[in-house]
């Protein structure tokens, strides 16, 4: 039969305290970080239109770095790589806008 300790239970109970502190302080870390839901989106909408500009051959260089960012930016939003993906979709919709605005303008120079 067990008895009832009190020295072992004082002794556990601080470390326990502890433990679970140090858990959720871990824990809670992750959270800080929020989802870049509108930079993904804004993104990909950049890299639509550019798409639809046809810049995949009007500015194929500007429009290839969209993309590689584009992919980059979603791999990092798929392994909860928050930070990354929101700068690499700041980036891919930089390069996406660039891209599409050159091939609007070639298209307009080729009509004049």
């Amino acid at each position: 039969m067990r008895t009832f300790n009190l020295n072992s239970l004082i002794r556990t109970v601080p470390s326990t305290i502890l433990v679970l502190t140090l858990c959720l302080f871990l824990g809670s870390c992750g959270l800080a970080t929020t989802r870049p839901k509108l930079e993904m989106r804004m993104a990909q909408s950049a890299f639509v239109a550019a798409k639809e500009a046809n810049a995949q051959t009007l500015a194929p260089g500007l429009y290839r770095k969209a993309e590689f960012y584009y992919l980059k930016a979603k791999s990092s939003y798929k392994r909860k790589y928050f930070n990354k993906a929101k700068q690499y979709a700041i980036l891919s919709q930089k390069f996406a806008e660039k891209a599409e605005y050159i091939s609007i303008r070639k298209k307009a120079l080729e009509n004049l």
